[in-house]
């Protein structure tokens, strides 16, 4: 069923807003959604409860609805980049590459101390830009060409490095305390979400979503196919160079942050398409809307499934990505079968 882009827009807004109260109310401590309000709005007393809604829930509910958004948006723009609908920041490596990098601070412990919480970003967006590099001079074939069959299989044969790269790294620390530490981050998690967290990932993503927005109609193109918007005077190598080097500048803001939170880019842009179809300049907002609420009902259910213990919220977009990337898989082949 085909919905507009505003009342798309309108009803993603509006349960993602429900979807944020929530997030807020509900955990080990369950707090009613109208003090959830009032503290909001700066009606309530200094206390307890207020502490934890302020401090602690909103900031992990507004990273994540932050994340959410600029993984979806990743997503999007890759799958029209290599025009392949199962491609992700995981599948292309530009994810291993910015884990890689921030697990190699974690372990080595490259500016212990509050000075990490500028070197793991760094090293996450240094990790995403060499990984990117490496799958870009692999993917170019005779004479330059860059075709999207070609990314694609260096994407996978990078990420498969850099992922034994890093786990090379955890097994051989002297520091026990980094397994766990490690592990965590690499599964993905929204736990350790802070104020001073929000700054650099929000208006990176924010900003890169807009130039995205920008380039719907080259996008639109590409998608189409690589010899017609070559014919209407796009210059496809180019142009998937520099998106692909945006595409990766934002991955590593968004694992810096969140550590490697996997299928979000993979599931939500095919729901958007069933919604408002394939144009991206009224996709993008429905998918950065959709990406934030999917990750914030996410991170709700490993706060509260299994509380008080806190799961790991890439073990749930996993659980629930994995059966849909078989269903993608089986309705391609499925499509190959009606078209042979």
């Amino acid at each position: 069923m085909r919905f507009g882009p505003g009342l798309a827009v309108t009803v993603l807004a509006a349960a993602l807003a429900v979807a944020a109260v929530a997030g807020l109310a509900l955990g080990p401590v369950r707090i009613a959604p109208g003090e959830v309000v009032r503290i909001l709005t700066g009606g309530a007393e200094p206390s307890p409860l207020r502490t934890i809604v302020l401090d602690v829930r909103l900031p992990r509910v507004l990273l994540g609805a932050v994340i959410g958004a600029g993984l979806a948006v990743i997503g999007t723009v890759l799958q029209a980049l290599v025009r392949n609908p199962l491609a992700d920041p995981f599948l292309l490596g530009v994810s291993s590459g910015a884990s890689a990098g921030a697990v190699s601070v974690i372990v080595l412990g490259i500016g212990a101390g509050v000075a990490m919480t500028v070197t793991i970003p760094a090293a996450a967006f240094a990790g995403a830009m060499g990984s990117l590099a490496l799958v870009y001079v692999l993917a170019r074939g005779r004479g330059g060409a860059m075709t999207g069959a070609r990314l694609v299989l260096a994407g996978v044969a990078v990420a498969y490095i850099l992922s034994a790269l890093t786990s090379l790294l955890l097994v051989t620390s002297a520091d026990a305390n980094h397994v766990q530490e490690v592990l965590y981050w690499t599964l993905g998690g929204l736990g350790s979400a802070r104020w001073d967290m929000l700054a650099l990932p929000a208006v990176t993503l924010l900003a890169g979503t807009l130039v995205l927005v920008t380039l719907a109609r080259p996008l639109d193109l590409l998608l189409a196919g690589e010899e017609g918007a070559t014919v209407l005077g796009l210059d496809t190598g180019r142009f998937r160079a520099a998106v692909f080097v945006l595409a990766s500048l934002l991955t590593g803001a968004a694992v810096a942050y969140s550590g490697a939170i996997g299928f979000v880019g993979l599931m939500v842009p095919h729901a958007a398409r069933m919604v408002v179809g394939a144009g991206h300049r009224r996709l993008l907002p429905v998918v950065a809307l959709g990406g934030a609420l999917f990750l914030v009902v996410a991170d709700l259910a490993a706060r509260t499934v299994a509380a008080p213990q806190d799961i790991p919220v890439g073990v749930l977009t996993a659980l629930t990505g994995g059966p849909f990337f078989l269903w993608l898989l089986h309705r391609g082949r499925s499509a190959e079968g009606v078209g042979a």
